[in-house]
């Protein structure tokens, strides 16, 4: 019998030693990170609008494929696991390629930064990662860099939008609307692309910044890979956990967000009482409350929905709790449950290969689960809707909606313009915040 030396794997194989060192700063971290970001190309960033879980990343210390195969050894004050961001596509699988600008992506699952900027339940910290132990030098020099950044600036980004066709679209319902009638599917969720044309050069930071500091509201992505970059803000939580404790959300089912507070509760009633939005919405709570009960205890689904108002849409939101069993992680709660019928239909599979025979392109990471996890295995995902691509010059932005029997092309059509308004929203520097 053989003893196994520390930084051993079971099998034989070395563990990969990670120092992460963090420590407090009295820093606004998105200021920090627009000033800091210039001299890295890799960049991630997980934003909640609404509560203090906010982590941005620069540089890349490690890629790893499991986090099975990661020791950390925490430094610093703080005793902040390292932040891992994953950004995964939609249908990994699809054998169409994408477009040029996501084919230019690296498929990677788990991609440590050498910078992590966090806002959290453990306050506003500054994480040095680095695969030997961290030099002092470096944290003492970002800490500096960061405590003297600027305020940020907005900047309005003029562009063009290239029209797809309604006609295409038209097609595009029409077939996905034969498949509910043959049996084959009870929902399938199409979704709609626009080439965008800017009329001068932008950059990352410009969207993220008008994102975080605009009306958006949701979780706002980013994923930079050297000259190209995704990036949107989300409303829909895919999964969240915190020990045992798991979350997730349910939505489905939506209607314009109305031109005053009156019109807004009056359509957000009539949404309530819609009997295909109401349907659309239950698929997908049937859905998550059956993955839940396979690999949880103590479900909670409520059986009635609430609102999600958001800047431009309402939709229809059941939340998800329930305590996740041992020996269930965060990426297997995340492969079970994505992508739910909200983003693809109902069955799952089914859907999925309807989608693959109606939609010209492939996803890429529009509708993808992207987030991060810590070294102990907690962390969140989101479903990355209201997104787009783009190389600094031209881009592709992304929406979709849910087709079930009875959906009218050209409603659907409207209902995803008014959703592209949010990562549109990305080029307006002076939109107010909401």
């Amino acid at each position: 019998m053989r003893l196994r030396v520390p930084g051993e794997r079971a099998d034989g194989g070395m563990m990969t030693r990670i120092f992460s060192h963090t420590r407090p700063i009295a820093a606004d971290v998105v200021d920090a990170f627009c000033t800091l970001q210039k001299g890295f190309t890799d960049q991630f960033v997980y934003y909640d609008k609404q509560r203090a879980c906010r982590y941005l990343g620069l540089g890349r210390c490690i890629a790893l494929p499991t986090l099975d195969d990661a020791e950390s050894e925490l430094e610093g004050p703080v005793a902040q696991p390292p932040i891992f961001f994953s950004f995964n596509r939609f249908d990994a699988e699809n054998p169409a390629p994408t477009d040029e600008l996501f084919e230019a992506f690296p498929r990677l699952k788990f991609m440590l930064p050498e910078i992590v900027l966090i806002e959290n339940e453990r306050g506003t910290l500054l994480q040095v990662n680095s695969l030997g132990p961290v030099y002092a030098g470096r944290i003492e020099r970002f800490e500096r860099q960061a405590l003297a950044a600027p305020p940020r600036q907005r900047t309005s980004i003029p562009y063009r939008l290239e029209v797809d066709s309604r006609e295409a679209w038209r097609d595009a319902v029409g077939a996905g609307l034969a498949a509910i009638d043959e049996g084959r599917v009870d929902k399938v969720v199409l979704s709609r692309r626009q080439k965008l044309v800017a009329e001068h050069p932008f950059s990352s930071k410009d969207l993220l910044v008008n994102l975080i500091d605009g009306p958006a509201r949701g979780t706002v992505l980013l994923y930079r890979y050297a000259d190209v970059f995704f990036c949107g803000c989300t409303p829909e939580l895919l999964v969240r956990k915190q020990g045992t404790q798991l979350e997730s959300m349910c939505l489905a089912g939506t209607c314009p967000a109305g031109g005053s507070s009156e019109e807004g509760e009056r359509l957000a009633a009539e949404l309530m009482a819609d009997a295909k939005n109401r349907a659309e919405h239950d698929y997908v709570v049937q859905f998550i409350r059956e993955v839940f009960r396979r690999t949880c205890y103590d479900v909670e689904v409520p059986a009635e929905p609430g609102i999600l108002p958001l800047t431009h849409v309402q939709h229809l939101c059941t939340p998800a709790r329930a305590r996740v069993l041992e020996g269930v992680d965060l990426w297997e709660m995340k492969g079970d449950l994505h992508p739910t019928p909200a983003v693809a239909g109902t069955p799952v599979g089914e859907a999925k290969m309807l989608i693959r025979g109606i939609e010209t392109y492939n996803r890429g990471f529009f509708a993808g689960a992207c987030g991060y996890v810590d070294g102990d295995g907690d962390g969140e995902f989101s479903v990355a809707l209201r997104t787009g691509v783009f190389d600094g010059e031209i881009g592709w932005v992304y929406a979709g909606c849910g087709i079930v029997a009875g959906s009218v092309a050209d409603d659907e059509y409207d209902e995803i313009s008014a959703k592209l308004r949010t990562i549109l929203s990305a080029f307006d520097g002076e939109g107010d915040a909401r």
